[in-house]
């Protein structure tokens, strides 16, 4: 860490504090010296830049007032003190998207800094563990160094109908390995990081419900991303290497880009500071369970990506000559629904957000599921619907080079023109960046991992029909169709309905 700045505040510091870490990356089969300069990995950091730059542009937006600092600090560093926090965590995502049009690859880490406050509280007041304490005094450090924090949860996992004790490799749950007077030491591997290798700091955290024979793999740590043990390899990503090669139109967006690695710890030191959960078993569920509440809300971020893509559309179809034709202004129409459908129950989940015993505000659970079930849909349809706008050429479009040469350029100018009056230049690149967010490398943001990120479908099913209280709905059904001599159904443990009808003055 010997190169952060003392306090970062644009997104060229920001840049500048990643140079010189010595990272271990695996990127096609090579060690990347300085991953800053690599052109596949820049776009993803010019992509977080811009959550700083926002917060210097937009401070009401993207910054905060720190009760824990009493500074006034970036968002995603900031722990929720009301459900306005929470509101305004999804305005900002949702501005990110816009801007970038890709994962700027914070959210993780503010979500397990927001969901780690309530449990390392409530597990010191089980236990008499002083967890809280050191978690508040590493939000401290990282809110005055304004650093990014990314989040680790996703293990390899090996046989899924299996736990962690279970295993016939038991690396395939990060685990403590050892432990001394100092701190503990932990191996294992991390799946699918988003931002990993842009990240400052990273919190180890446990991704599944634990039993006692689980106890070894039941930690939470902080280590510095440039911790000793840690090796990095790069995810690949559709169409990456055009990131490689000359010009920028192919790339459909050259500037910013999404990232993933795999994340291997080989005995790597966590000192007892920076340690905020040690084989409390019990409270693994409840992590999981808070940080996914507040990460599948924080899916709000792809209708900013979604708010790009149907411009993208709108204007293939003004450069095609068709904007006014009806069945072109219905699938916009229908884009438009599905993305605000989103945004509808992001939000509405976080203006339903209730304050912990901790202090931290968290939000609606239910509502979290319902967002995210819908971002494993909605942007394949808003998608689809782009493609179909946009035409056959999105996928046989020649290329850059085809563009410049001095014979084929000509060629293509006359042959690729639309409306009159459009740069067909122009064409090319809408069309290229309509590839981009559907089928080349900023799909991965905008489609897999609205899938699979933070729990595939069937996660959120089952957190849904946990709270679904069919019984009480079904009592007032009877109730209203005068139905008598019937068994009451039992009331269910869930608090949804309290949180929909509370007004100011009662207490749930």
């Amino acid at each position: 860490m010997a190169n952060v700045l003392k306090t970062i505040r644009t997104g060229d510091d920001y840049i500048e504090s990643l140079r010189g870490r010595d990272l271990k990356i695996y990127l096609f089969g090579e060690l990347i010296k300085e991953p800053v300069d690599h052109p596949i990995i820049r776009p993803s950091i010019n992509a977080v830049a811009e959550t700083y730059d926002l917060a210097v542009r937009e401070e009401a937006l993207a910054s905060a007032d720190s009760s824990i600092t009493g500074l006034k600090v970036n968002r995603f560093l900031h722990i929720a003190e009301s459900a306005q926090d929470l509101v305004l965590q999804n305005k900002m995502q949702r501005k990110l998207g816009q801007n970038t049009g890709t994962c700027f690859q914070r959210c993780v880490g503010m979500d397990a800094l927001n969901s780690l406050h309530s449990t390392t509280f409530e597990i010191d007041e089980k236990h008499g563990t002083d967890y809280h304490k050191r978690f508040l005094e590493f939000v401290k450090m990282v809110q005055k160094e304004n650093l990014v924090i990314g989040g680790a949860m996703t293990d390899p996992k090996g046989d899924r109908s299996k736990g962690p004790s279970e295993q016939e490799d038991p690396d395939l749950f990060t685990r403590i390995v050892e432990t001394d007077e100092k701190g503990i030491y932990v191996s294992g591997a991390k799946a699918h990081q988003t931002g990993c290798i842009n990240s400052h700091w990273i919190l180890l955290m446990p991704t599944i419900r634990l039993t006692e024979a689980d106890k070894d793999w039941a930690f939470v740590g902080a280590i510095p991303a440039d911790a000793k043990g840690v090796t990095y390899i790069y995810g690949r990503q559709s169409c990456d290497t055009r990131s490689m090669e000359e010009g920028d139109i192919d790339d459909g967006n050259a500037k910013f880009g999404g990232q993933e690695a795999l994340i291997i710890l080989d005995k790597v030191f966590i000192p007892w500071d920076k340690v905020f959960m040690n084989g409390e078993y019990e409270f693994a569920s409840m992590l999981v369970e808070r940080f996914t509440c507040y990460h599948r809300r924080s899916y709000v971020c792809k209708t900013g990506l979604g708010d790009v893509l149907i411009g993208a559309a709108a204007t293939i179809a003004d450069y095609n000559g068709i904007p006014k034709v009806s069945h072109i202004k219905d699938k916009i129409i229908e884009m438009t629904h599905l993305n605000e459908t989103i945004f509808a129950a992001g939000i509405a989940s976080s203006h339903q957000g209730h304050k912990m015993k901790s202090g931290v505000f968290l939000n609606d659970d239910m509502l979290a599921q319902v967002c995210k079930h819908n971002v494993t849909r909605f942007p394949y349809e808003i998608s689809r619907l782009a493609q179909d706008i946009a035409g056959g050429l999105v996928v046989t479009l020649p290329s850059e080079k085809d563009f410049r040469h001095p014979e084929a350029g000509p060629l293509l100018k006359k042959y690729l023109a639309g409306r009159k009056g459009v740069d067909v230049e122009n064409r090319m690149r809408i069309l290229r960046l309509i590839e981009n967010m559907t089928l080349g490398r900023n799909a991965v943001g905008y489609l897999t991992e609205s899938m699979h990120g933070a729990g595939s479908p069937q996660a959120q099913r089952i957190q849904i029909q946990r709270q679904m209280q069919v019984g009480y709905k079904k009592n007032l059904a009877k109730n209203l169709a005068g139905i008598k001599n019937d068994i009451q159904e039992p009331n269910e443990p869930s608090d949804y309905f309290k949180r929909v009808f509370k007004t100011k003055d009662s207490v749930l």
